[in-house]
């Protein structure tokens, strides 16, 4: 058999061993393998409501038309503001992790803020970074990358535990 044909059929068994893999937090697409932990926003259309409700209270002190309107719809709209000024800093927060080739990347957003990290897959450490329902340390070559912030502990091992099994099958 010549070189490009086991080449070939080193990538078909390769692609057949992604897909019959089954993940809980991942999806596989041809080669790469995702993850995306980003924020529940349960959380933040909350805040969004907090907000509504303010501006609310402003239109109805405006309506009302006491005295006290005026000072109170400024503090009701800065307080407003301050809410949708959070909201949007930390609306795209999450951590995106993908194992591509002999690559797992890591890539970490905060307010606005990112972080990346490359790994070579052969390399990497999956641990937890103290006990077992902390976040989850990816380490390797001297580096080191906490991730699952947006998991909620008790799932973090499940977590952990399909990041190993990807990397072993990738």
């Amino acid at each position: 058999m010549s070189l490009a044909r086991r080449i070939g059929a080193v990538a078909i068994c390769e692609a057949v061993a992604l897909t019959s893999l089954i993940f809980r937090f991942a999806t596989v697409s041809g080669q790469r393998i995702d993850w995306q932990l980003a924020r529940n926003g349960l959380a933040e259309r909350e805040r969004m409501w907090q907000g509504t409700l303010l501006l609310a209270m402003v239109l109805l002190f405006w309506m009302v038309g006491n005295r006290w309107d005026m000072p109170l719809g400024w503090l009701a709209a800065v307080a407003a503001g301050a809410v949708f000024v959070r909201y949007g800093r930390h609306a795209a927060d999450g951590d995106r992790i993908w194992l591509q080739g002999s690559r797992l990347v890591v890539e970490r957003e905060t307010a606005g803020r990112l972080e990346r990290a490359e790994f070579d897959r052969s390399r990497v450490r999956v641990e937890p970074k103290t006990a077992d329902r902390s976040l989850i340390r990816l380490s390797a070559q001297g580096r080191s990358v906490d991730v699952g912030r947006f998991v909620r502990p008790e799932l973090r091992q499940a977590l952990a535990s399909e990041i190993r099994m990807a990397l072993r099958a990738a």
